[in-house]
Order: structure tokens, then C-alpha cells, then sequence
């Protein structure tokens, strides 16, 4: 879309596995640096990457994937609801990764996004099913934490109260990374 005219400019028609079903399709697609597009097919499990025409180039099978990010080295960091976060490399093989089992004082269900900051320690956020799960007040669920490439936190995020309940589902954007 051009932003300053409201026209489309480019559109696909992204694959999918179940096109009666929207809610599970994709959770992200972003526009990468270099011009493609990055989307988390969760439906499909895979993620890829996409040209401007909707060519794929590049994909690789993550179950349960929420997002996918590019990262400066050229590899994927990806976030999904089967409890994890990995750095995978173009040729599919994970390079690093964080699963509730390396943060155990920390109460993590269903990574949703990740991000990698520019002092190389990842940001993650978190989804809670609330229909699923209900919150322990004696160990609630993070809403977002921040990890060193040694899988240890920085800080944690868990606003479950008035006057700034942020609920169960918390995504953080940042404008300059």
C-alpha cells in the first residue's frame, strides 16, 4: 500500500492450508530489509519468504510457528505455540534455542513473537491461554521477558493487575531496534 495514497501496489494470494478456516492461517508477515516478505504460515507449519510477486524463495517446516524474523546474519528467528523460540539457520538446522525448560523461574506457555535486539539478546513475547489456563497469583504467566544469548533474564514483564492488567495477550513493537 502507498501510505501517502491509499493505492495498492503490490498484492499475492498467500497459500494456505484450509481456506475456510482464517483464524489459524498466518499470525505475521513482514517486509524484510531486503525487500522480500516473511510470514509465519502457522496453518501450513512452515515459514517463508516471499517476493514482491509472491514467489516463494526460501521455506522451512516449523510446527506451531507465530512469527518469523530475519535476522542481520542471515538466519530466522522464530517463535511458535508448541513452547518455543529458535534461531535456524537457511539450511534448517537450529542454531540456538530457548524452550520454557531453560527458564524455569519463569512461567512461559506459548512464545508469540520473538525479536532479537541489537545487543544480541532476544525479546520475547508471550500469548496465555486464558480459556485453557487460569493464572496463578503465586506464579503468573510473563507477559514479555527479555533474554541473554545464555538463556538468562534480563527482565520480565507481569502486569495481571489493575490498574494496568495488560491480559493474555502482550506484544511489544519496537519502532527503532
Amino acid at each position: 500500500m502507498n501510505i501517502k495514497t491509499g493505492k495498492t501496489e503490490k498484492e499475492f494470494t498467500l497459500p494456505v492450508k484450509n481456506p475456510t478456516s482464517v483464524h489459524g492461517q498466518f499470525r505475521h508477515a513482514r517486509l524484510t530489509k531486503s525487500g522480500t516478505i516473511m510470514v509465519a504460515h502457522m496453518d501450513m507449519g512452515k515459514a517463508s519468504e516471499y517476493d514482491v510477486n509472491g514467489k516463494e524463495l526460501w521455506s522451512i517446516d516449523v510446527s506451531g510457528v507465530w512469527s518469523a524474523e530475519p535476522l542481520k546474519n542471515g538466519n530466522i528467528l522464530v517463535a511458535g505455540n508448541k513452547n518455543y523460540v529458535q534461531e535456524i539457520n537457511r539450511k534448517g538446522e537450529v542454531v540456538w534455542a530457548c524452550t520454557p525448560a531453560d527458564i524455569p523461574d519463569y512461567k512461559v506457555s506459548s512464545p508469540q513473537i520473538a525479536i532479537r535486539l541489537a545487543n544480541g539478546n532476544t525479546l520475547i513475547n508471550e500469548w496465555f491461554n486464558q480459556w485453557g489456563s487460569k493464572t496463578d497469583p503465586n506464579n503468573l504467566p510473563v507477559q514479555a521477558l527479555e533474554i541473554t544469548p545464555d538463556k538468562k533474564v534480563v527482565w520480565a514483564l507481569r502486569s495481571w493487575e489493575d490498574p494496568i492488567n495488560l491480559g493474555p495477550s502482550t506484544t511489544i513493537q519496537l519502532l527503532d531496534n
